[in-house]
């Protein structure tokens, strides 16, 4: 049997999936397990680590039988949740307590503290990150005094983010982070490519704990828990996977992924330029030891709110029927949702602000609230639309993926808001596709990834088609709201 097929392990947010694909990029297969989340406290937000390590592994199970066996398996990718961090014994390889998740807020007092002090200028300088309890730097040093098994660990203790924590399960022992989710962790310096002495001398992180930092293709090792060996040969964060999904390879290229949050990224090249508007820089890929950059837009919630209309208020049954509300209005009657559940990210960065629902009366009805949380994607996307163009790096086409773009209505009200071009792929799942792109690239099935671009597939196309002052009127509201909420 030839081995040309391809595995990728999406280890998101909400749930965790195993992909097959063909090197045309046709999608052979899926497999999805819903991932539980939890929230101890309020602001707290936690994973069970076996619980990503038993899903992960299940489906990837069920694809390798639909591959096959794993003789049918060139290689295989992983694309993960990002500033998510994990701590297990080096001996054991098991977890010694939750997983801090990215949408975690309980540092924000600690990152507040050292902004005081001084520190985020010289952060921003290595790392272009920002201090946020969003970065995993943070968290680590939390978990380092508030953990007792992690405080108690000693040279047992190894950290990573969640493909670090996949990689050193799949192998049996391989600690190593790619350079992208190691950028994001606000102890990589990423101009020299490796983990700053000071950054960690400032948040009390052993290096011995960490992960070596890898390029993002290339054979890391294998793992045998298939039958057949496998090699591992691709890793990249979600975010910078669906930027090369979207083949944004060329500076200037632009992608925004909505999924559990809404992510833009702009590729920069060989430059890593600091922002001037709270945006941040990171690092888009890293080949053969040699770095490409992006500038990065964060919004934390997105598909999330349409998960918490579901889940906890009850307005809709499925996420697809927010699209069949939104239709049914000739607008949202004057209601504003500004969705800071978890604080408000870029540009803002206020990690204390809450959520705010405005303009209610009597004639509001759930599909007003449902199409007003569909608007604020637009909105939150526009609020990042005008920190680019203040960095001067402007917007000439938006190409989008993730799962909230399969609403037509959605991708349209995007085009409309931002006055500008959309493109989406006809398969939006375009975060896996980039995992599957590097995975190839690192197996040796492309030379390049340019060569790989070939998986992203056909396109389709949104254009502007709003009055201008109905524009300017929704955006107005916006401001307006948004403002109430950083009082």
């Amino acid at each position: 049997m030839t081995a040309e097929q391809i595995l990728v392990i999406d280890a998101g947010t909400t749930s965790t999936r195993a992909m097959l694909f063909a090197v045309d990029g046709t999608s052979l297969g899926s497999e999805q397990c819903e991932l539980r989340q939890s929230y101890p406290r309020p602001g707290w937000v936690e994973h069970d680590p076996e619980e990503i390590w038993r899903s992960s592994l299940a489906c990837a199970r069920k694809m390798v039988a639909q591959a096959g066996g794993a003789e049918g398996i060139a290689a295989i990718g992983i694309t993960n949740q990002r500033e998510t961090v994990v701590f297990w014994s080096r001996r054991t390889g098991e977890a010694l307590g939750p997983a801090i998740v990215w949408q975690d807020r309980r540092t924000a007092a600690y990152c507040a503290r050292l902004k005081d002090e001084g520190h985020e200028p010289a952060l921003q300088a290595k790392t272009g990150l920002l201090l946020d309890p969003y970065f995993s730097a943070t968290k680590i040093a939390w978990a380092l005094e508030n953990m007792e098994a992690v405080a108690a660990a000693g040279d047992d203790l190894c950290i990573g983010t969640v493909e670090s924590w996949l990689v050193f399960r799949l192998t049996g022992g391989l600690h190593i982070s790619d350079a992208t989710n190691a950028s994001r962790t606000a102890l990589m310096d990423i101009h020299k490519g490796r983990w700053d002495e000071g950054l960690l001398d400032l948040f009390e992180v052993p290096r011995g704990t960490l992960p070596e930092i890898a390029d993002c293709a290339g054979r890391y090792g294998e793992t045998s828990l298939f039958g057949a060996p496998i090699p591992l040969c691709g890793m990249a964060g979600d975010q910078q996977a669906a930027a090369i999904g979207q083949a944004c390879l060329a500076p200037g290229e632009t992608k925004a992924t909505y999924g559990t949050g809404a992510f833009v990224l702009t590729h920069t090249g060989d430059e890593a330029p600091l922002s001037h508007h709270r945006l941040l820089t990171t690092v888009a890929w890293q080949l053969e030891g040699k770095r490409a950059y992006a500038r990065e837009g964060s919004v934390f919630v997105a598909g999330s709110l349409i998960q918490w209309l579901r889940d906890e208020l009850g307005l809709i049954r499925t996420a697809a029927e927010s699209e069949e509300l939104a239709r049914s209005v000739a607008d949202s009657g004057g209601v504003m949702l500004v969705p800071a559940l978890t604080g408000l990210g870029a540009p803002h960065w206020a990690p204390d602000a809450r959520a705010a629902l405005s303009g209610l009366s009597f004639a509001t009805g759930r599909a007003h609230i449902v199409r007003a949380a569909l608007e604020a994607q637009a909105h939150q996307t526009h609020d990042l639309m005008r920190a680019f163009a203040g960095d001067g790096a402007e917007w000439r086409c938006l190409k989008v993926d993730g799962g909230m773009v399969a609403n037509d209505w959605l991708a349209q009200d995007l085009a409309d808001v931002l006055d500008l071009e959309v493109e989406r792929p006809k398969f939006v799942e375009t975060t896996a596709v980039g995992a599957a792109m590097l995975a190839g690239v690192g197996a040796g099935l492309f030379g390049s990834l340019e060569e790989a671009a070939v998986m992203r597939g056909a396109v389709e196309r949104f254009v502007p088609d709003m009055a201008p002052e109905v524009r300017d009127a929704r955006l107005a509201g916006w401001r307006e709201a948004v403002g109430k909420v950083l009082r």
